[in-house]
């Protein structure tokens, strides 16, 4: 059963759109592409800090700051998919469709 606070990738796009559209599509592409990056960025130091062999484990502090961070990355990435006029949630197809993705990276 879906939680209440479970959402779509379009919804959550169409968020993201309403909130902050006007401001993202006048910073651009690359200014956005900038803050996806820095966002990344945080992401990889919060990753270390939450490492599986971490000694002394990581705290609840840091799995929340983890959590906070992807949330981050998919935000700046629905941001920079707004300003390209890119339907994620269409783009995405490309997993569920049988045969279009197969094998895995090593």
């Amino acid at each position: 059963m879906a939680d209440k606070g479970d959402i779509t990738v379009r919804a959550f796009q169409e968020l993201i759109r309403a909130r902050y559209f006007k401001t993202d599509s006048a910073r651009g592409t690359p200014g956005t592409f900038m803050w996806l990056i820095e966002e990344v960025g945080e992401l990889a130091t919060a990753l270390q800090d939450c490492a599986p062999d971490k000694s002394p484990p990581p705290s609840a502090d840091d799995r929340e700051n983890l959590a906070e961070e992807f949330a981050d990355v998919i935000a700046w990435l629905m941001t920079l998919a707004n300003v390209n006029g890119i339907d994620v949630a269409d783009a995405l197809r490309k997993y569920t469709e049988e045969g279009r993705v197969e094998g895995v990276k090593d």
